[in-house]
């Protein structure tokens, strides 16, 4: 009686997007090490990622959200749509709260730091294969961070970015169209709701917590 054949399992389909080639290049070799995963596509930017997304419809796709042509967190949202069923997992050099709501509220299944071991990305994508949603320790702990936010009035907002942008006083009140002791009014709020006490920390915080981008 001939032996019986077993077929070999298929493989885990998964897409590469971002626009740094070296960094797909490595990220593709620990893939493709994995007897039970495969890259089948790699794309450099966000428009490029959805259509390869709906060519190869791979069973997950790692994205950066800082890309070209459409940020990550929209390709998320743009795949989700065409796919509910889509696995996307955010692997990115960009922790703030914001980002991290963002991409989960937009369907990402999982969100990990590009300082991640070999190891544990083969352990996210698994993971995420199995239904499981993954988010790096570092990004739970900025989510956790975001749950005690301050509430910022729109006026407190403004005065921050424009104090982000390294205006002075004198040219806040201007672009509000409002006096300079106003604007250290809120400045003054603005601090004590940060807990900090100069415009030096204060900028510090809120770009870390996501509410100012220092690009």
């Amino acid at each position: 009686m001939p032996p019986e054949v077993v077929a070999p399992a298929a493989k885990a389909t998964v897409l590469l997007v971002d626009d740094h080639a070296l960094l797909r290049t490595g990220v593709a070799n620990i893939i493709n090490q994995e007897p039970d995963l495969v890259v089948v596509a790699q794309a450099g930017d966000g428009v490029e990622g959805i259509a390869a997304y709906e060519r190869h419809r791979p069973d997950v796709t790692l994205l950066d959200l800082r890309m070209p042509m459409m940020e990550g967190v929209e390709v998320v949202r743009r795949i989700r749509e065409q796919d509910p069923a889509a696995r996307v997992i955010v692997l990115t050099t960009y922790d703030t709260d914001d980002e991290i709501q963002r991409a989960l509220k937009a369907g990402a299944k999982a969100y990990v730091l590009k300082d991640i071991s070999a190891d544990d990305l083969i352990a996210c994508i698994h993971a995420v294969l199995a239904g499981r949603t993954y988010i790096a320790p570092a990004a739970a702990a900025k989510l956790a961070e975001g749950v005690m936010r301050v509430q910022l009035t729109p006026r407190e907002m403004a005065a921050l970015k424009l104090m982000a942008d390294g205006k002075a006083n004198k040219e806040i009140a201007t672009a509000l169209d409002i006096s300079e002791r106003t604007v250290k009014t809120h400045l003054g709020h603005l601090f004590e709701k940060l807990g900090v006490t100069s415009r030096t920390e204060a900028v510090k915080v809120a770009t870390r917590r996501g509410l100012v981008r220092l690009d």
